[in-house]
């Protein structure tokens, strides 16, 4: 099977590198088509986001994507965004769990968070500034459609994977229109999936609760930005955004990735984690049927972060990235 790659900036070829000689040692037969998209692209094609690119994954329909810079304030909008909005993506599913040997306050995490992907206020709709920067204004738009296909599918997606309990989490007390309409949708959604428990939470009474008693939670579904917020501070309870993957959902298409920035401060030094983007490409092999060799790469994953000596350097080893990643092809081949 074939599948687009796409390094990104910074760190992103590094870890890329490191996923797919994992994804070589599995002996997944896979095919790789490599694009470029962001920095990367602009400097070597003259664009952030290629036609080129769009053509791969729109005939792959899988993608494996390494971390992309996005502009703080100003410059290029987000080509994450661009992408989602693109192959309407409309779900992300990021999941977090605890691997042992991470120092974290919580030793038993399991949450998935689930947000809608291409609506909401991080599309990023109407965005303005006025000429004298005194005053600006963006959009947020909710639509049912948007939202029964996105809550229709995380539903689906609970009951496949043999979770019990979803909460929707929401700011419907405030913003009674935008996440007043996606509450309403997900209360007439619930209804045809009686087997499931369903919960709701008011997103900041939320995010005091996974500080305080995360075990009340199994998976959590929201709006794009709060989804976006809550689901790092899950990744915080594990040990940081360098053991969090997501996933890009479609109808036909999906795009696998590493949720944490470019680091761009440590870039060709050896020193980034590719714990996430091996965790999104475990993702991918689940999603093409590929469930033995996604489970082998978790199982790798939790050996060598058992011990503080085989661990990468955020997490409070000594390794490298190459040092890590021979770690755990070492492990994938003692495992036939």
């Amino acid at each position: 099977m074939k599948i687009t790659v796409i390094p990104g900036d910074g760190i992103g070829p590094a870890i890329t590198d490191a996923t797919i000689r994992v994804l070589s040692a599995l002996e997944c037969d896979l095919e790789f088509a490599f694009c470029t998209a962001g920095e990367t692209a602009l400097r070597e094609e003259g664009a952030l986001l290629p036609e080129k690119t769009l053509q791969s994954i729109g005939e792959t329909k899988v993608a494996l994507k390494g971390p992309i810079t996005t502009p703080v304030g100003e410059g290029f909008t987000s080509v994450n965004v661009q992408l989602r909005q693109h192959f309407n993506l409309f779900a992300n599913v990021r999941p977090v769990r605890s691997y042992p040997g991470i120092s974290t306050r919580y030793d038993s995490i399991d949450l998935i968070t689930l947000r809608q992907n291409t609506e909401g206020m991080y599309a990023g709709e109407g965005q303005f500034l006025s000429d004298d920067g005194s005053r600006a204004e963006a959009k947020s738009v909710i639509t049912r459609a948007g939202s029964e296909e996105f809550l229709r599918y995380a539903f689906q997606l609970a009951r496949s994977m043999g979770r019990t309990r979803l909460t929707l989490l929401h700011k419907a007390n405030i913003l009674k229109s935008t996440s007043g309409l996606f509450l309403s949708v997900g209360r007439s959604v619930k209804k045809e999936f009686p087997d499931l428990e369903y919960g709701e939470m008011i997103v900041d009474a939320a995010a005091m609760n996974l500080v305080k008693a995360p075990e009340q939670f199994d998976m959590l579904v929201t709006t794009n930005l709060l989804g976006d917020i809550i689901s790092d501070l899950c990744a915080g309870l594990v040990g940081g955004l360098g053991m969090a993957p997501g996933a890009n959902i479609g109808a036909d298409t999906a795009i696998f990735e590493a949720v944490h920035g470019s680091a761009p401060d440590i870039a060709g030094k050896d020193l980034a984690n590719p714990s996430a983007l091996l965790l999104a490409a475990a993702l991918l092999l689940d999603h093409i049927g590929m469930p033995h060799q996604a489970i082998r790469i978790r199982r790798a994953i939790e050996e060598t972060t058992s011990q503080a000596s085989t661990r990468t350097v955020d997490l409070g080893g000594t390794l490298g990235t190459q040092a890590y990643t021979d770690l755990l092809i070492s492990y994938i081949h003692n495992q036939k």
